[in-house]
């Protein structure tokens, strides 16, 4: 008898290894739109060799502005084996890849902890996640991630039912960022610039949602004042077709980008990025050919 999925803060109960599809749109098996070196990251996760991605397809949460809808939503991508998924993570550590990067991985937390501990790989693993993970899967990770990439969306319950069908998303990510924040301890650097171990919040500025991103730089500066984590304020938010909400149907003003990295630089957190206002535009999502995956 199949087993009733509980991967995900959802624990929607799908018998995915029977062919049922759950929140995440996801079979048991996994299932990879894209594997290949990836140089748009933080620099302490590209730095000049790029960094090893796995680009997973579905996902537990369904945001309406998701720049990655093909592999989301539609169950693009290729299935295969945990050998076959370690062969490619092998293969781009040989490549030269800084770090194996997982990203959206979280519908298949359990399965891949198994893997990582049969991978034994040579550089740091990266968890690329959009905060909506269970502490129970993450307590399955832990000492097989080195650096987690969560996202910190928003701590509006009422903005994580709009936008992304989970209006318990600021609670469940807070949680998970806490418990990856204890895994990892404080931000570690290598010689080179390159980060070998701790977490990395990310948040997505939005058009018209301004004081949103206000909080989360608050919430981020009273949860971590001594620089526990780092924190990576991105401007890349790029429309896309058919967007019911009319306040998210335009990029981010200059005037709104710099409302934000203003306030930022009056808080006392003072490790980070903050991506420029110019890396907004199709152009920097990935494609999704599965020509690296076939």
């Amino acid at each position: 008898m199949s087993a009733a999925c509980r991967a995900c803060p959802r624990r929607c109960g799908a018998l995915r290894a029977s062919g049922e599809l759950g929140v995440c749109r996801a079979p048991e098996d996994f299932v990879v739109a894209r594997v290949g070196l990836h140089f748009w990251e933080e620099p302490c996760i590209s730095g000049e060799r790029g960094s090893g991605t796995v680009f997973f397809s579905g996902c537990n949460l369904g945001c309406v502005f998701c720049q990655n809808r093909d592999i989301s939503r539609g169950g693009h991508g290729r299935r295969m084996t945990d050998d076959e998924l370690i062969e490619a993570m092998h293969s781009l550590c040989r490549e030269g890849a800084h770090n194996i990067n997982l990203v959206t991985p979280s519908h298949y937390a359990f399965r891949l902890a198994d893997v990582l501990r049969r991978a034994k790989l040579p550089v740091p693993v990266v968890w690329n996640s959009s905060g909506y993970d269970s502490i129970e899967a993450l307590r399955a990770l832990e000492g097989l991630v080195d650096i987690y990439l969560p996202d910190m969306k928003y701590l509006s319950p009422d903005m994580a039912a709009k936008y992304s069908r989970a209006p318990d998303y600021p609670a469940v990510a807070a949680a998970a960022i806490r418990e990856m924040q204890r895994q990892t301890g404080a931000p570690k650097f290598g010689e080179d610039g390159m980060l070998r171990s701790g977490t990395i919040v990310r948040h997505l500025i939005m058009p018209e949602n301004i004081p949103n991103s206000l909080d989360v730089i608050d919430w981020v500066e009273r949860e971590f004042p001594r620089g526990g984590v780092l924190l990576s304020l991105m401007a890349q938010y790029t429309p896309m077709p058919d967007m019911p909400y009319p306040e998210l149907r335009r990029r981010l003003t200059a005037e709104e980008y710099g409302r934000v990295t203003d306030y930022l630089a009056m808080c006392d957190i003072e490790q980070g990025y903050v991506q420029e206002l110019e890396a907004a535009g199709e152009e920097y999502i990935p494609e999704f050919d599965l020509s690296d995956v076939n």
